[in-house]
């Protein structure tokens, strides 16, 4: 998702000016450096106690199986989030490659969760109730724990972004 213009003025918000100040998104308990908020990981972390719950609740396999992927601005503009109008322009805002990498830890949360749901589509026993939350333990929990390091602005690789000599050598290679 780029940045859209703010309906009212036909600007482009810009994160830590205006409206995305650093205090109005702290205030709205969204990171004013990377412009992204933990909410949106409650949506993950929803299927993933389910999945973890299987062993001990069976009947709980009806909601993994319901749970559907939400993108951020879907996730926000559905919620009741406070100031979900803000987060989504936030992250419209938010630096290119910090929504890289949480989108790219996002599509591998959503394959795994769609492995779990193929999982219990083939059988609803014990065994599979088992190995879908030892993947909720094993697979999910971890790529959710990064998905919050890169909301808080642990970004692997980020120095590249930054370094205009490593990007001058990688314009050069592909130029």
């Amino acid at each position: 998702m780029d940045a859209q213009p703010h309906e009212m003025t036909g600007e482009i918000p810009v994160l830590g000016q205006g409206e995305l100040s650093p205090d109005a998104l702290r205030a709205a308990n969204i990171n004013p450096a990377t412009g992204l908020a933990t909410d949106y990981l409650n949506h993950f972390n929803e299927v993933m106690m389910l999945m973890e719950m299987l062993p001990d609740m069976p009947d709980c396999a009806e909601d993994v199986l319901d749970w559907a992927p939400a993108d951020y601005a879907g996730h926000f503009t559905n919620s009741s989030f406070k100031d979900k109008d803000l987060a989504v322009r936030a992250y419209a805002a938010a630096p290119r490659h910090v929504r890289a990498h949480l989108v790219t830890l996002v599509l591998q949360i959503e394959a795994e969760v769609a492995r779990a749901q193929d999982m219990l589509r083939e059988q609803t026993g014990s065994a599979a109730c088992d190995a879908v939350a030892r993947l909720a333990t094993d697979s999910i929990k971890p790529l959710i724990a990064a998905a919050s390091g890169a909301i808080h602005g642990q970004v692997e690789g980020e120095d590249d972004y930054h370094d205009e000599s490593v990007q001058a050598g990688v314009d050069a290679l592909f130029g």
